[in-house]
């Protein structure tokens, strides 16, 4: 032991110098230090492979995979054959919707269309990352249900390793508006492991058999005002089935008999297939391909981006669809000009206004003079008040042969989808519906190519003024109207004002 004050010991050496050692002593000391730097690099071999898994792991858990793809997995799209897709396509939202736009495959056993003997293997993805919109894509041997379970598609043969969850989901487009979302009927979508041992028990047999594709989509929510039935059903749908040229079948959910009478040639121009209305017709549809769900770009638009020339595709597919009459023909213009070479000089047609007319709110109660304008200024004058009774294909002929169409704010802007493009489109603004207009319609229509013009409203044209005075925050201050939410802006704006209209004001417009 060292005494109290710690004085080291004498050395045993005493001729040596102190600091010296001997060289016995000096070699015992240099081996640790070899060993040391042995040990560290072998403990920096594991300790790399260690840290990389725990990094991996800390970041998996921080930033978790989309739940929406728990069966969009490893082995949820994988060919048990040596033709395996890659793992990174697997595991991303882009590849469901290349999936979903065609722009991916997935091999599958058998290409057989999905035969009883189970020889053809399935996958299932969903891209729920859209604000307007859940879309699902299946492909395998996909069947609906029956008895019990008419809300349910199953899908027989997924090859995973993984349990398999299934997929709830509302094809509708207002995935934003929870109280509309809620009317909607949801859809299970069933995937089957092949492994499972009770799949051939529980496949049902097929009473209808397709070998093309099918697309889910929902007919209710707001189906039956016409800015809805375009904006959150025809458009949608024509963006999603477009590829496929019409060898398409629609499964149809919350259906709706006017829907479909009102679009029946729309629809046929989409599909070559008989409707099923789903979750009414009970028989079991075999298909080998299925998107649940629709495609959404804006409000009445086409991302060109997207869809190069969709939107005046898709207003090409309204023309088929209603028989217009044709506007300006090689015939017209032969005409012309043999009227020219025997000296008479063709008489030039008036230019024809289409004017839209609304009988509840948003009345323009001085009609008759702003007609009257409208024949002085030179126009052939054609006044329509669409009604649900009128056939579409009649608003469609006059609109899409009118150099102008008029109409106030409301659903009936809708039909300029009709108008053919370089015609004019104005809007008529109420008060407290200038942000509205423009986003709903105005944006729309500029981008379908029509010149728009908004005439927006003086407070001495709105039937506001006088109920409510200059003074209130109504007329004087509607955005901060607007700004306690749209119910209100709903009740007073939209639902309780009519118009008058200067007609000298709207003629200098």
């Amino acid at each position: 032991m060292y005494p109290k004050l710690h004085h080291p010991p004498k050395p045993k050496n005493p001729s040596l110098p102190p600091g010296s050692t001997t060289v016995k002593h000096q070699s015992k000391r240099s081996l640790p230090l070899r060993y040391h730097i042995a040990v560290v690099l072998i403990l920096f071999m594991f300790l790399i492979p260690l840290l990389f898994f725990l990094a991996t792991t800390i970041f998996v858990t921080i930033f978790p995979s989309p739940p929406c793809f728990n069966s969009l997995n490893r082995s949820s799209f994988i060919n048990p054959s040596n033709e395996l897709l890659s793992e990174e396509k697997l595991i991303t939202v882009g590849f469901c919707r290349n999936l979903i736009d065609g722009a991916a495959n997935v091999s599958t056993l058998g290409g057989n269309g999905g035969e009883e003997n189970g020889s053809h293997v399935g996958g299932i993805c969903c891209d729920r990352t859209q604000n307007q919109t859940d879309i699902c894509y299946m492909k395998g041997d996909i069947r609906t249900g029956s008895g019990d379970k008419p809300l349910s598609i199953f899908l027989y043969n997924v090859y995973s390793r993984e349990h398999l969850a299934d997929e709830k989901i509302r094809p509708y487009t207002k995935k934003s508006e929870e109280s509309i979302m809620s009317t909607i009927d949801e859809l299970t979508l069933v995937p089957i492991s092949k492994n499972d041992a009770m799949v051939d028990n529980s496949r049902k047999k097929c009473d209808v058999r397709h070998e093309v594709p099918a697309v889910v989509l929902s007919a209710g929510g707001y189906t039956g005002n016409v800015y809805n039935d375009f904006n959150d059903g025809l458009i949608p749908l024509y963006l999603t089935t477009e590829r496929f040229k019409g060898e398409v079948v629609l499964l149809v959910l919350d259906h709706q008999s006017r829907w479909m009478s009102r679009y029946e040639n729309v629809i046929k121009n989409i599909s070559k297939y008989e409707i099923i209305k789903l979750g009414i017709d009970r028989r079991v549809y075999c298909f080998p391909e299925m998107i649940v769900g629709l495609k959404f770009h804006g409000e009445l638009s086409i991302d060109p981006q997207l869809m190069p020339n969709g939107i005046h595709n898709f207003q090409a597919l309204l023309y088929e669809s209603f028989g217009t009459t044709k506007t300006t023909t090689a015939v017209d213009k032969g005409s012309t000009e043999l009227r020219s070479s025997l000296h008479e000089v063709p008489r030039r047609q008036k230019p024809k206004l289409t004017m839209l007319i609304r009988k509840e709110s948003r009345v323009i109660l001085n009609l008759g003079k702003v007609t009257r304008l409208c024949k002085k200024i030179g126009f052939q004058v054609k006044i329509i008040t669409p009604e649900p009774d009128i056939p579409l294909s009649d608003i469609h002929n006059a609109l899409s042969t009118s150099d102008v169409m008029v109409a106030v704010h409301g659903t009936a802007m809708t039909h300029f989808m009709f108008v053919k493009p370089g015609s004019v489109l104005v809007q008529i603004v109420p008060l407290g519906l200038n942000w509205a207009a423009d986003e709903y319609y105005g944006q729309p229509a500029r981008k379908l190519g029509l010149e728009y013009v908004e005439y927006q409203i003086e407070r001495s044209e709105s039937s506001l003024s006088k109920k409510y005075g200059p003074q209130d925050s109504v007329i004087s201050n509607p955005k901060k109207i607007n700004r306690k939410g749209w119910d209100k802006t709903k009740n007073i704006y939209l639902g309780n004002q009519n118009i008058t209209l200067d007609v000298h004001r709207f003629d200098y417009w």
